[in-house]
């Protein structure tokens, strides 16, 4: 059926968190600290693979994209962070985060910031890269077997996300249905011609936006990844008039 694999994903990551929450109540915030750092890391050499296998990908298979490549992302980067702060993706993701944070929040005494941190970090995590975009594509056209495994993944993240973060990875589920949901929505109906050189840059765009995450998690610091993501938008469109 198609959709079911999105739905297996956001239930995953969902109970992850859950879970994750739970279990951090008895680490100790030194050890949490240290946790999010080492995901970070893996976070960021994940993107980098990525990034680095899209495009030696795309070299090999565009005469174009091997002389520009570099200069095409490079070019997609830029106009995407203009486009997403013009547009603020980043504040929207954060007063999605704010409201469920004060829809399900149980106690005064829970941080509404730290819940707002969990969601926006894991909603990036989870909901850019290629696995994300083929994936759902696939799950739109009845095969949901790579969100299988990406559920698996994302589950056991989850579980040590929510263990530092909190209960905000557990709310990125709903972005997880939203932005997955469209996608396969969309390769539901065209799916079937989606070229597979524009799956290969969003792989090689979508790698260096999650790497950027990693960073974040990594330097402790607040790169807006959210407000480059129409970047892999550009990507796509011009890996599909080139493919």
């Amino acid at each position: 059926m198609p959709g079911i694999g999105t739905l297996v994903n956001a239930l995953a990551v969902a109970l992850g968190g859950v879970i994750g929450v739970c279990a951090g109540d008895v680490i100790a915030q030194r050890i949490r600290k240290r946790v999010i750092k080492a995901i970070g890391l893996g976070v960021l050499v994940i993107g980098l693979f990525g990034a680095f296998n899209g495009l030696t990908q795309l070299i090999a298979a565009n005469s174009f994209l091997a002389a520009y490549g570099i200069i095409v992302i490079i070019g997609a980067l830029v106009i995407g962070t203009i486009i997403g702060e013009l547009i603020d993706i980043e504040k929207r993701l954060e007063h999605l985060g704010t409201t469920l944070a004060r829809r399900f929040r149980t106690s005064s005494h829970i941080d509404e910031g730290a819940i707002v941190k969990g969601f926006v970090s894991a909603s990036l995590i989870y909901c850019v890269g290629a696995m994300t975009i083929l994936g759902s594509i696939q799950d739109g056209l009845g095969n949901p077997q790579t969100l299988y495994l990406k559920s698996l993944l994302d589950g056991v993240t989850s579980v040590f996300l929510g263990a530092s973060l909190g209960i905000g990875v557990a709310f990125s589920a709903v972005t997880i249905l939203v932005v997955q949901g469209l996608i396969a929505l969309v390769a539901f109906f065209v799916g079937s011609i989606i070229p597979e050189l524009a799956i290969v840059g969003i792989e090689a765009i979508g790698g260096i936006l999650i790497a950027g995450v990693g960073l974040n998690f990594v330097l402790d610091r607040r790169l807006r990844i959210g407000n480059m993501l129409p970047a892999i938008a550009i990507m796509l469109a011009v890996c599909w008039i080139l493919g």
